[in-house]
Protein backbone atom coordinates (compact mmCIF):
# COMPACT_ATOMS: atom_id res chain seq x y z
CA UNK A 1 0.00 0.00 0.00
CA UNK A 2 1.15 3.34 -0.69
CA UNK A 3 2.05 5.63 1.79
CA UNK A 4 0.24 8.78 2.14
CA UNK A 5 2.20 11.96 3.46
CA UNK A 6 0.65 15.00 4.51
CA UNK A 7 1.62 18.85 3.60
CA UNK A 8 3.46 19.98 6.59
CA UNK A 9 4.64 22.92 5.40
CA UNK A 10 3.08 24.70 8.88
CA UNK A 11 1.73 23.94 12.45
CA UNK A 12 -1.76 23.83 13.50
CA UNK A 13 -0.60 24.53 17.03
CA UNK A 14 -2.53 25.92 18.77
CA UNK A 15 -6.08 24.40 18.40
CA UNK A 16 -8.98 26.44 17.55
CA UNK A 17 -11.67 26.26 19.79
CA UNK A 18 -15.13 25.14 18.20
CA UNK A 19 -18.13 27.32 17.82
CA UNK A 20 -21.68 26.21 18.07
CA UNK A 21 -22.17 25.65 14.12
CA UNK A 22 -19.72 23.12 14.33
CA UNK A 23 -21.52 20.59 16.13
CA UNK A 24 -23.94 18.04 13.70
CA UNK A 25 -27.26 17.95 14.01
CA UNK A 26 -27.46 15.08 12.80
CA UNK A 27 -25.87 11.63 12.34
CA UNK A 28 -25.76 10.58 9.04
CA UNK A 29 -21.93 10.09 9.83
CA UNK A 30 -21.56 8.27 13.03
CA UNK A 31 -20.98 4.87 13.84
CA UNK A 32 -23.85 3.23 13.82
CA UNK A 33 -23.64 4.25 9.80
CA UNK A 34 -20.47 3.36 9.46
CA UNK A 35 -20.66 -0.19 10.99
CA UNK A 36 -24.45 -1.26 9.81
CA UNK A 37 -22.67 -3.84 7.25
CA UNK A 38 -23.03 -6.20 9.63
CA UNK A 39 -19.79 -7.63 11.81
CA UNK A 40 -16.88 -6.83 9.78
CA UNK A 41 -14.29 -5.12 11.39
CA UNK A 42 -14.32 -2.66 8.81
CA UNK A 43 -17.48 -2.70 7.00
CA UNK A 44 -18.21 -2.24 2.98
CA UNK A 45 -20.31 0.66 4.13
CA UNK A 46 -18.68 3.85 4.60
CA UNK A 47 -20.69 6.19 5.52
CA UNK A 48 -21.81 9.56 2.87
CA UNK A 49 -18.43 11.40 1.94
CA UNK A 50 -17.32 14.42 3.66
CA UNK A 51 -14.74 17.56 2.84
CA UNK A 52 -11.69 16.01 3.95
CA UNK A 53 -9.24 18.37 2.53
CA UNK A 54 -5.54 17.29 2.95
CA UNK A 55 -6.46 14.01 4.28
CA UNK A 56 -5.63 10.80 2.57
CA UNK A 57 -7.97 9.88 -0.48
CA UNK A 58 -8.91 6.83 1.55
CA UNK A 59 -10.58 8.15 3.67
CA UNK A 60 -14.35 9.03 3.39
CA UNK A 61 -15.31 11.06 6.04
CA UNK A 62 -13.91 11.45 9.89
CA UNK A 63 -15.89 8.73 11.33
CA UNK A 64 -14.47 6.71 8.93
CA UNK A 65 -10.56 8.27 9.13
CA UNK A 66 -10.82 7.24 13.12
CA UNK A 67 -11.87 3.85 12.63
CA UNK A 68 -9.62 3.05 9.70
CA UNK A 69 -6.41 4.16 10.79
CA UNK A 70 -6.33 2.54 14.37
CA UNK A 71 -7.40 -0.88 12.55
CA UNK A 72 -4.46 0.12 9.65
CA UNK A 73 -2.08 0.64 13.05
CA UNK A 74 -2.89 -1.98 14.95
CA UNK A 75 -4.17 -4.50 13.40
CA UNK A 76 -3.51 -5.29 9.86
CA UNK A 77 -1.57 -8.53 8.64
CA UNK A 78 1.17 -5.57 7.92
CA UNK A 79 -0.08 -3.67 10.78
CA UNK A 80 1.49 -0.51 9.65
CA UNK A 81 2.52 1.45 12.78
CA UNK A 82 5.16 3.54 11.15
CA UNK A 83 1.93 5.23 9.50
CA UNK A 84 1.48 7.07 12.72
CA UNK A 85 4.33 9.16 11.25
CA UNK A 86 1.46 9.84 8.20
CA UNK A 87 -1.69 10.65 10.67
CA UNK A 88 0.50 12.07 13.54
CA UNK A 89 2.30 15.32 13.08
CA UNK A 90 5.95 16.27 13.88
CA UNK A 91 5.23 18.19 16.63
CA UNK A 92 1.66 16.30 18.37
CA UNK A 93 1.13 16.89 21.49
CA UNK A 94 -0.70 13.77 23.53
CA UNK A 95 -1.54 14.37 26.88
CA UNK A 96 -2.23 10.59 28.03
CA UNK A 97 -2.31 8.60 31.43
CA UNK A 98 1.48 9.95 32.88
CA UNK A 99 2.23 13.26 31.44
CA UNK A 100 3.13 14.69 27.96
CA UNK A 101 4.31 13.07 25.22
CA UNK A 102 5.68 15.23 22.24
CA UNK A 103 5.80 14.29 18.33
CA UNK A 104 5.02 10.99 16.53
CA UNK A 105 8.56 8.93 17.05
CA UNK A 106 7.15 8.47 20.82
CA UNK A 107 4.27 7.02 19.45
CA UNK A 108 5.34 4.61 17.06
CA UNK A 109 7.63 3.44 19.91
CA UNK A 110 4.80 3.17 22.09
CA UNK A 111 2.47 0.86 19.74
CA UNK A 112 5.42 -1.13 18.90
CA UNK A 113 5.80 -1.69 23.05
CA UNK A 114 2.49 -2.42 23.34
CA UNK A 115 1.65 -4.26 20.43
CA UNK A 116 5.17 -6.45 21.02
CA UNK A 117 3.10 -7.63 24.71
CA UNK A 118 -0.09 -7.90 23.24
CA UNK A 119 0.75 -9.74 19.68
CA UNK A 120 -2.77 -10.37 19.26
CA UNK A 121 -4.39 -6.80 20.28
CA UNK A 122 -7.55 -6.10 19.03
CA UNK A 123 -8.98 -2.28 19.07
CA UNK A 124 -12.59 -2.49 18.88
CA UNK A 125 -14.07 0.98 17.97
CA UNK A 126 -17.32 1.38 20.22
CA UNK A 127 -18.26 4.73 19.60
CA UNK A 128 -16.93 8.09 17.62
CA UNK A 129 -18.61 11.72 18.53
CA UNK A 130 -17.26 14.44 16.44
CA UNK A 131 -17.30 17.87 15.54
CA UNK A 132 -15.92 20.33 13.60
CA UNK A 133 -14.15 20.43 10.29
CA UNK A 134 -11.45 20.37 7.58
CA UNK A 135 -10.96 24.40 8.58
CA UNK A 136 -11.10 24.69 12.44
CA UNK A 137 -10.26 20.96 12.72
CA UNK A 138 -12.10 18.16 13.28
CA UNK A 139 -12.36 16.80 17.12
CA UNK A 140 -13.05 13.05 17.37
CA UNK A 141 -13.62 11.50 20.95
CA UNK A 142 -13.07 8.00 20.40
CA UNK A 143 -14.28 5.11 22.47
CA UNK A 144 -12.37 2.06 21.83
CA UNK A 145 -12.00 -1.47 23.31
CA UNK A 146 -8.71 -3.25 23.47
CA UNK A 147 -8.71 -6.69 23.98
CA UNK A 148 -5.34 -9.06 23.47
CA UNK A 149 -3.51 -11.30 25.59
CA UNK A 150 -0.16 -10.27 27.09
CA UNK A 151 2.62 -12.80 26.13
CA UNK A 152 5.48 -10.87 25.56
CA UNK A 153 7.59 -9.09 27.78
CA UNK A 154 6.36 -4.91 28.15
CA UNK A 155 7.38 -2.24 30.95
CA UNK A 156 5.44 -3.67 33.67
CA UNK A 157 7.52 -7.03 33.76
CA UNK A 158 7.23 -10.40 32.25
CA UNK A 159 4.21 -11.70 30.02
CA UNK A 160 1.54 -12.81 32.31
CA UNK A 161 -0.60 -14.72 29.62
CA UNK A 162 -3.53 -13.13 30.95
CA UNK A 163 -6.17 -11.70 28.43
CA UNK A 164 -7.34 -8.02 29.03
CA UNK A 165 -10.60 -6.17 28.08
CA UNK A 166 -10.10 -2.52 28.99
CA UNK A 167 -12.28 0.76 27.94
CA UNK A 168 -9.82 3.91 26.16
CA UNK A 169 -10.95 7.39 25.18
CA UNK A 170 -9.12 9.43 22.80
CA UNK A 171 -10.10 12.76 22.79
CA UNK A 172 -8.36 14.27 19.56
CA UNK A 173 -7.93 16.83 17.02
CA UNK A 174 -6.82 16.55 13.39
CA UNK A 175 -6.30 18.99 10.54
CA UNK A 176 -5.03 17.83 7.18
CA UNK A 177 -4.74 14.24 8.14
CA UNK A 178 -2.67 15.21 11.47
CA UNK A 179 -3.61 14.31 14.74
CA UNK A 180 -1.84 17.32 16.54
CA UNK A 181 -3.12 17.43 20.00
CA UNK A 182 -4.67 14.65 21.69
CA UNK A 183 -5.89 13.83 25.47
CA UNK A 184 -6.03 9.92 25.81
CA UNK A 185 -6.86 7.36 28.81
CA UNK A 186 -5.63 4.11 28.62
CA UNK A 187 -7.09 3.08 31.57
CA UNK A 188 -3.64 2.48 32.37
CA UNK A 189 -5.08 0.96 35.92
CA UNK A 190 -7.71 -1.84 34.42
CA UNK A 191 -5.38 -3.19 32.67
CA UNK A 192 -2.77 -3.69 35.16
CA UNK A 193 -5.15 -5.29 37.45
CA UNK A 194 -6.34 -7.50 34.39
CA UNK A 195 -2.52 -9.24 34.34
CA UNK A 196 -3.04 -9.58 37.55
CA UNK A 197 -0.61 -7.11 38.80
CA UNK A 198 -1.06 -5.46 42.12
CA UNK A 199 -1.69 -1.25 41.58
CA UNK A 200 0.02 0.23 44.57
CA UNK A 201 3.24 -2.06 44.00
CA UNK A 202 3.22 -0.55 40.74
CA UNK A 203 2.15 2.65 41.93
CA UNK A 204 5.11 2.87 44.12
CA UNK A 205 7.34 1.70 41.64
CA UNK A 206 6.68 4.29 39.07
CA UNK A 207 6.77 6.94 41.98
CA UNK A 208 10.36 5.37 42.34
CA UNK A 209 11.44 4.98 38.77
CA UNK A 210 8.99 7.70 36.75
CA UNK A 211 7.99 6.98 33.09
CA UNK A 212 9.00 9.71 31.04
CA UNK A 213 6.86 13.28 31.18
CA UNK A 214 6.17 12.09 34.48
CA UNK A 215 5.41 13.99 37.18
CA UNK A 216 3.65 17.21 34.93
CA UNK A 217 5.11 20.40 35.35
CA UNK A 218 2.61 23.05 36.33
CA UNK A 219 2.61 24.52 33.11
CA UNK A 220 2.05 20.97 31.27
CA UNK A 221 -0.77 20.67 33.44
CA UNK A 222 -2.04 23.88 32.71
CA UNK A 223 -1.72 23.39 28.99
CA UNK A 224 -3.40 20.01 29.45
CA UNK A 225 -6.57 21.39 31.08
CA UNK A 226 -6.53 24.63 28.62
CA UNK A 227 -6.35 23.02 25.25
CA UNK A 228 -8.88 23.09 22.59
CA UNK A 229 -10.98 25.44 25.86
CA UNK A 230 -13.06 28.24 24.62
CA UNK A 231 -12.54 31.48 26.15
CA UNK A 232 -16.24 31.78 27.11
CA UNK A 233 -18.34 28.66 27.51
CA UNK A 234 -20.78 28.47 24.59
CA UNK A 235 -23.39 28.36 26.86
CA UNK A 236 -22.27 31.89 27.62
CA UNK A 237 -20.93 33.29 24.37
CA UNK A 238 -23.58 31.46 21.70
CA UNK A 239 -26.73 31.14 24.02
CA UNK A 240 -29.67 29.40 22.62
CA UNK A 241 -33.22 28.72 23.50
CA UNK A 242 -34.35 25.13 24.82
CA UNK A 243 -32.43 22.14 25.19
CA UNK A 244 -28.01 23.57 25.44
CA UNK A 245 -26.28 20.35 25.57
CA UNK A 246 -23.20 22.85 26.73
CA UNK A 247 -24.89 24.26 29.42
CA UNK A 248 -26.71 20.86 30.61
CA UNK A 249 -23.23 19.04 30.54
CA UNK A 250 -21.38 21.92 32.11
CA UNK A 251 -24.40 22.27 35.00
CA UNK A 252 -24.49 18.28 36.03
CA UNK A 253 -20.70 18.08 35.95
CA UNK A 254 -20.48 21.10 38.40
CA UNK A 255 -23.72 19.97 40.79
CA UNK A 256 -22.39 16.19 41.16
CA UNK A 257 -18.84 16.88 41.82
CA UNK A 258 -18.62 20.54 43.25
CA UNK A 259 -22.69 20.66 44.86
CA UNK A 260 -25.19 18.39 46.22
CA UNK A 261 -25.40 15.96 43.58
CA UNK A 262 -29.19 16.56 43.28
CA UNK A 263 -29.07 16.47 39.69
CA UNK A 264 -28.71 12.32 39.63
CA UNK A 265 -32.29 12.26 40.31
CA UNK A 266 -33.37 14.91 38.31
CA UNK A 267 -31.40 14.55 35.15
CA UNK A 268 -29.73 10.66 35.05
CA UNK A 269 -32.21 7.57 34.27
CA UNK A 270 -32.92 5.05 36.84
CA UNK A 271 -31.30 2.31 35.92
CA UNK A 272 -28.63 4.22 33.94
CA UNK A 273 -25.73 2.25 32.71
CA UNK A 274 -22.12 3.19 34.16
CA UNK A 275 -18.67 2.21 32.62
CA UNK A 276 -15.24 4.02 33.89
CA UNK A 277 -12.12 3.68 35.04
CA UNK A 278 -10.58 0.29 36.76
CA UNK A 279 -13.20 -1.69 35.68
CA UNK A 280 -15.92 0.18 37.39
CA UNK A 281 -18.85 -1.00 36.06
CA UNK A 282 -22.70 -0.61 37.82
CA UNK A 283 -26.24 0.60 37.13
CA UNK A 284 -28.39 3.38 39.01
CA UNK A 285 -28.27 6.25 40.97
CA UNK A 286 -27.39 5.05 44.13
CA UNK A 287 -24.18 3.36 42.67
CA UNK A 288 -23.35 6.37 40.85
CA UNK A 289 -23.94 8.63 43.91
CA UNK A 290 -21.89 6.00 45.84
CA UNK A 291 -19.10 6.32 43.23
CA UNK A 292 -19.13 9.52 43.65
CA UNK A 293 -19.13 9.64 47.23
CA UNK A 294 -15.94 7.64 47.12
CA UNK A 295 -13.80 10.03 45.17
CA UNK A 296 -15.16 13.15 46.86
CA UNK A 297 -14.47 11.54 50.81
CA UNK A 298 -11.03 10.92 49.13
CA UNK A 299 -10.69 14.77 48.28
CA UNK A 300 -13.10 16.79 50.65
CA UNK A 301 -11.26 20.00 49.02
CA UNK A 302 -11.85 19.19 45.04
CA UNK A 303 -12.14 22.02 42.67
CA UNK A 304 -13.92 20.52 39.39
CA UNK A 305 -14.38 22.11 36.06
CA UNK A 306 -15.22 21.88 32.95
CA UNK A 307 -12.74 22.55 29.90
CA UNK A 308 -14.08 20.99 26.71
CA UNK A 309 -17.53 19.79 25.52
CA UNK A 310 -18.23 19.07 21.86
CA UNK A 311 -21.47 17.21 20.96
CA UNK A 312 -23.49 15.55 17.63
CA UNK A 313 -27.29 15.40 18.08
CA UNK A 314 -30.73 17.10 17.94
CA UNK A 315 -33.77 16.74 20.36
CA UNK A 316 -35.75 14.30 18.08
CA UNK A 317 -32.90 11.80 18.15
CA UNK A 318 -30.78 12.44 21.27
CA UNK A 319 -26.86 13.53 22.14
CA UNK A 320 -24.14 12.00 22.45
CA UNK A 321 -21.76 14.50 24.46
CA UNK A 322 -18.11 14.43 25.13
CA UNK A 323 -16.97 16.84 27.87
CA UNK A 324 -13.29 16.68 29.18
CA UNK A 325 -12.94 17.68 33.10
CA UNK A 326 -10.48 18.62 35.40
CA UNK A 327 -9.77 19.05 38.77
CA UNK A 328 -7.10 20.18 41.51
CA UNK A 329 -7.98 18.62 44.75
CA UNK A 330 -6.06 17.47 47.97
CA UNK A 331 -5.44 13.77 49.25
CA UNK A 332 -6.83 14.77 52.63
CA UNK A 333 -9.55 12.47 53.57
CA UNK A 334 -11.51 9.00 52.97
CA UNK A 335 -9.85 5.60 52.82
CA UNK A 336 -10.15 5.04 48.59
CA UNK A 337 -6.34 5.46 48.30
CA UNK A 338 -5.31 4.68 51.66
CA UNK A 339 -4.64 6.63 54.46
CA UNK A 340 -4.86 10.54 53.78
CA UNK A 341 -1.42 11.96 52.26
CA UNK A 342 -2.42 15.94 52.21
CA UNK A 343 -0.89 15.75 48.50
CA UNK A 344 -2.08 18.16 45.81
CA UNK A 345 -3.27 16.00 42.89
CA UNK A 346 -4.35 16.75 39.47
CA UNK A 347 -7.19 14.74 38.18
CA UNK A 348 -8.48 14.91 34.82
CA UNK A 349 -11.39 13.24 33.25
CA UNK A 350 -13.30 12.27 29.93
CA UNK A 351 -17.11 11.59 29.98
CA UNK A 352 -19.33 10.30 26.88
CA UNK A 353 -22.88 10.43 27.68
CA UNK A 354 -25.87 9.39 25.32
CA UNK A 355 -28.52 12.02 26.54
CA UNK A 356 -32.45 12.02 25.14
CA UNK A 357 -34.80 14.38 26.65
CA UNK A 358 -32.86 16.30 28.88
CA UNK A 359 -31.81 12.35 30.89
CA UNK A 360 -28.52 11.14 30.97
CA UNK A 361 -29.16 7.59 29.48
CA UNK A 362 -25.37 5.95 29.49
CA UNK A 363 -22.38 7.19 30.43
CA UNK A 364 -18.55 6.57 30.13
CA UNK A 365 -16.17 7.88 32.27
CA UNK A 366 -12.33 7.75 32.49
CA UNK A 367 -9.72 9.31 34.46
CA UNK A 368 -5.99 8.80 35.46
CA UNK A 369 -6.44 6.45 38.30
CA UNK A 370 -3.02 5.30 37.96
CA UNK A 371 -1.61 8.16 37.84
CA UNK A 372 -3.27 9.76 40.70
CA UNK A 373 -2.24 6.60 42.67
CA UNK A 374 1.30 7.58 41.80
CA UNK A 375 1.07 11.16 43.22
CA UNK A 376 -0.07 9.52 46.36
CA UNK A 377 2.56 6.64 46.16
CA UNK A 378 5.33 9.81 45.62
CA UNK A 379 4.03 11.69 48.71
CA UNK A 380 4.40 8.74 51.40
CA UNK A 381 8.09 8.12 49.57
CA UNK A 382 8.66 12.12 50.35
CA UNK A 383 6.72 11.44 53.82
Amino acid sequence: MTQFMPDRSKSHHPAAALSRGHMPTLFDISLKNYTKGGAHRIPPYLGPSQSLAGFDPEYRNIVDYIVRITYRIWETEAREVEYIEACYSDDSLVYDDYGLQRGNAKIVGDTHHTTGAFPDIILNAEEVIWAGDDSVGFHTSHLTRIKGKNTGPSKYGDPTEAEVDVMVIANCVALGNDIFLEHVLYNTSAMLKQLGLDLWEEADRLAADPFPGWPRSAETWADLRAGVRPERPLSLGEPVEGFDPDAFSRAIHNNIWNGDGSVLDESYAADLPFEGTTDRKFSGRDAYRDHVGELRAAFPDMKHQVDEVYWMGNDADGFLISTRWSADATHSGGMLYRDPTGQTCQIWGITQQRVKDGIVEQEWQLFNELDLMIQIAKARRDG
